[in-house]
């Protein structure tokens, strides 16, 4: 039996732009490297790109100034706060009782388990690194925003915020697993 011959140039992969041509006049966007949904085989990838308007881990990850592990520690953070916060909501007893109002929804164990992690998010971060994760990674602050919340309004304030951040981030990516605690580390943390 004859072997047929392919055309030259016929391409056995094909590239697929699925990134947008027209973008809002004040968008902020990345390129990201994601999963091909539409993938055959699994591990291909695709660039899209992702808004970082108002995403201030995106927004660091896209200008190289968190790695990976960060990334993720702070994602972690996110997930676990939105699961904890969709429980139980408090009933207001000063209104009137209208018959057929919902129900409370009961405490699921991923919700208890996202309070336990929270928690232990808190203890490692102390008071105010939990307060500074919160107001970056949940309310979406800026560090001036920050620094006028507490009222300092210096350059050299917003440095130490942003550091201080970048080490909370550190310290989540350790209680979520996303990376592993050398050697100095753990000195200076018995000192």
């Amino acid at each position: 039996m004859a072997r047929v011959r392919r055309n030259k140039s016929y391409k056995m992969t094909q590239i697929y732009d699925r990134r947008s041509r027209e973008l809002p006049f004040n968008a902020e966007v990345a390129e990201v490297e994601v999963d091909n949904p539409l993938a055959l085989d699994s591990g291909e990838k695709i660039v899209a790109i992702r808004s970082i308007r108002r995403d201030p881990l995106g927004r660091l990850q896209a200008h190289h100034q968190i790695d990976e592990a960060q990334y993720r520690g702070g994602r972690a953070f996110q997930n676990d706060w939105e699961r904890a916060e969709r429980g139980p909501q408090a009933m207001d007893p000063t209104r009137e009782y209208v018959d057929g109002a919902r129900t409370r929804e009961p405490v699921t164990e991923s919700q208890r388990q996202a309070v336990l992690r929270l928690n232990r998010v808190e203890r490692e971060l102390g008071t105010d690194g939990a307060a500074l994760v919160h107001d970056v990674l949940i309310l979406g602050l800026t560090m001036d925003q920050i620094g006028e919340r507490r009222a300092v309004r210096t350059q050299r304030w917003n440095d130490y915020f942003a550091r201080r951040f970048r080490e909370c981030l550190d310290r989540l990516a350790l209680v979520y697993g996303f990376a592993t605690e050398t050697g100095t580390q753990r000195a200076e943390r018995r000192r």
